[in-house]
């Protein structure tokens, strides 16, 4: 009766061990934990250059980030700033690809 009690005590350890790593797990539409504090990261990252930038900093440009890639979106002046918000936004380490919403107005 003891060895029961001890196997299934391993057995329900496994099954939490198991449900714990597929709850961080990514899926084609759910990002994991670690996925989703990079992307945070970078999105921190490429906002604060953009406001450290003296040409794009009066722009509001929206930062999102998902699974490496930066969408910028807001209104700006000139091609000019969507091209240079496109080029800051590359530079930052992690970014896969930028998909670039800028509208000028």
């Amino acid at each position: 009766m003891k060895k029961r009690n001890v196997l299934t005590g391993y057995l329900v350890l496994l099954l939490m061990l198991v449900a714990t790593f597929a709850a961080c797990a990514s899926t084609r539409t759910h990002e994991s934990t670690g996925e989703y504090v990079d992307d945070s990261t970078i999105t921190t990252k490429v906002k604060t250059l953009l406001a450290e930038d003296d040409f794009l900093k009066s722009f509001q440009i929206g930062v999102e980030t998902y699974k490496g890639t930066v969408q910028l979106s807001g209104f700006v002046n000139s091609e000019d700033a969507v091209r240079k918000a496109g080029e800051i936004a590359r530079s930052v380490e992690g970014v896969t690809s930028v998909k670039n919403n800028l509208i000028v107005k």
